[in-house]
């Protein structure tokens, strides 16, 4: 027994090796880190990159959540970071009762963090032999949220820091868990990347269709609408672009770190396969033996 547990002490030590914090960005007011999972092996080319992005809804929250998604990542031949980002929601309202341009700021805060993350990345590609065509993000909740918007905003406009990325740069794709979006028409023709979203479509945080965050009422001061993994999947479809879609029958909001969580291999598969090229439009639907109004909405818990 005690040479079993010696043997894991062992492992956790070789794995925590693995992993270094790193800062990706500091002002005078502002030190923001990351932790970097690496594979155990010499790749024999540049590395595919994942950057994770943790929930919280904006005010809470570490990355050390979910770091086994990376870890899982770097087993299987990817570098993966999981960052620290401004959580400009703490000590503020994010439902029904909260301030609108404050919701929207939390957003933004979040995107430009990630900007400056990836923009860390790309200029240290070479120190990480990292590819740059081969960044993808990855969030759940009000990370998903994130990684959506910072895919898809216009980064000139929204920028709140010198973040340094090049204007044609593109991520390779996303996956997004219980996430949503402002405005699908941020998804154009041109700009539009392989996306894998999982959600539970009895979500009553975060939209799994199109509706208000919290489904607020109108006359909310908080009142804020998306459009949620299901929207979004459809609308990849109508561009014929490379989307995925898990859907959790009846399942809520804690449902929004599930594959990242449980069955991560589903998230590396997609991966690889949009590597390659390939195309995906795929859409499956999970019983998890729950069942609420939300849910039975979309005819998938008959």
């Amino acid at each position: 027994m005690k040479k079993v547990l010696f043997l894991l002490l062992f492992a956790n030590v070789l794995s925590a090796q693995k992993m270094q914090t790193l800062t990706y960005f500091k002002n005078d007011t502002l030190q923001l880190d990351l932790d970097l999972y690496m594979p155990d092996k010499k790749p024999s080319g540049k590395l595919p990159l994942m950057i994770f992005v943790h929930g919280g809804g904006f005010s809470g929250g570490q990355r050390l959540q979910n770091a086994s998604f990376c870890q899982y990542l770097a087993q299987h031949g990817f570098a993966a970071a999981t960052i620290s980002y401004t959580l400009y929601m703490k000590g503020k309202k994010f439902s029904c009762d909260g301030i609108l341009t404050e919701k929207v700021k939390a957003f933004k805060f979040g995107v430009n963090d990630l900007w400056l993350a990836t923009s860390y990345f790309l200029q240290n590609k070479e120190k990480f032999n990292l590819d740059d065509s081969k960044i993808f993000i990855s969030g759940s909740s009000a990370g998903a949220e994130t990684v959506l918007h910072a895919a898809y905003w216009d980064r000139n406009l929204m920028k709140m820091y010198e973040h340094n990325l090049p204007p044609d740069f593109k991520y390779a794709g996303l996956v997004s868990g219980a996430g949503a979006i402002m405005d699908l028409n941020l998804i154009t023709d041109k700009n539009i990347i392989p996306m894998f979203f999982f959600h539970g479509n009895g979500d009553g945080t975060v939209p799994y269709g199109t509706a208000a965050h919290h489904y607020c009422k109108t006359d909310a001061s908080g009142w804020l609408m998306l459009f949620g993994s299901y929207s979004i999947y459809n609308y990849a479809l109508a561009k014929n672009a490379s989307a995925e879609l898990y859907t959790y029958c009846g399942g809520g909001h804690e449902y929004s770190g599930w594959l990242f969580e449980k069955e991560q291999q589903k998230i590396v598969d997609f991966l690889e396969k949009i590597m390659v090229g390939e195309k995906i439009q795929s859409h499956t639907i999970v019983k998890t033996g729950k069942k609420n109004e939300l849910s039975c909405a979309y005819g998938f818990c008959d």
